[in-house]
């Protein structure tokens, strides 16, 4: 397993939004690596949340890279006005994109980083094409669409199997998860081979964000070091 450097990004979908330019400063300070952005039009998923124009008042608030995640219908019709906004990742669900391969191609002609995402019944082979394209592969540990759900264990053997293919393939794609992802969760992802975590209610949840964070960093990091030697010693 080759699993880039750990990385950290809170969701805003837990932080709160009364003092959301506070939050944001908050978790910036504490060592997040990204924020995530969930974008939800109310359609594919059974929320509601929030448009270019708050991504674009969340990038005047930090200076950390906008991973911004669009669980909604016809993602095409609205890439350019995210990126726009300030998304530096625009993620695209698979079962969302009739031409993804296109999407994809469309995210990458912006400018920005691309990602696409896979619901937990979705299996990986839906993606396996366009591996080569993409920056960066959101598997889904919860069903998306409402924050602090219970992490899906039988996720971890698709995580798993995105690993095998971007080493097999030498590729420079980081592998994230987001759902569930908390201190007793992280280190099985990241055993697993992600490398970029989305955690939501684990951060703005905690009483002290920068403790939170390096926790999950540092229970990733032993998680994959560990997974090293392992791997070293059945070679």
């Amino acid at each position: 397993m080759s699993a880039q450097t750990p990385l950290i990004a809170p969701s805003i979908l837990s932080a709160d939004f009364a003092r959301l330019g506070e939050e944001l400063r908050a978790v910036e300070a504490g060592g997040a690596d990204w924020i995530h952005v969930d974008v939800m039009d109310g359609r594919f998923v059974p929320n509601l949340t929030l448009g270019p124009v708050v991504v674009e008042a969340v990038k005047r608030s930090t200076r950390l890279p906008l991973d911004v995640h669009l669980m909604i219908v016809e993602p095409e019709r609205y890439v350019q006005d995210f990126v726009h906004a300030g998304a530096a990742t625009v993620g695209v669900q698979v079962e969302a994109c009739v031409h993804l391969h296109r999407t994809v191609a469309q995210i990458k002609e912006t400018g920005a980083r691309a990602s696409v995402v896979l619901n937990p019944a979705t299996p990986p082979e839906a993606l396996q094409y366009v591996l080569g394209d993409v920056d960066q592969v959101l598997v889904m540990t919860v069903n998306p669409g409402f924050g602090g759900q219970h992490f899906i264990e039988s996720m971890l053997h698709k995580v798993v199997t995105l690993r095998r293919w971007i080493d097999e393939r030498e590729l420079a794609v980081r592998l994230q998860v987001d759902g569930g992802v908390a201190a007793s969760t992280i280190g099985r992802a990241s055993a697993a081979g992600a490398d970029t975590f989305v955690a939501g209610t684990a951060v703005f949840g905690a009483k002290d964000y920068a403790r939170a964070i390096r926790e999950l960093r540092e229970t990733a990091e032993l998680a994959q070091r560990e997974q090293h030697a392992r791997s070293r010693v059945t070679r």
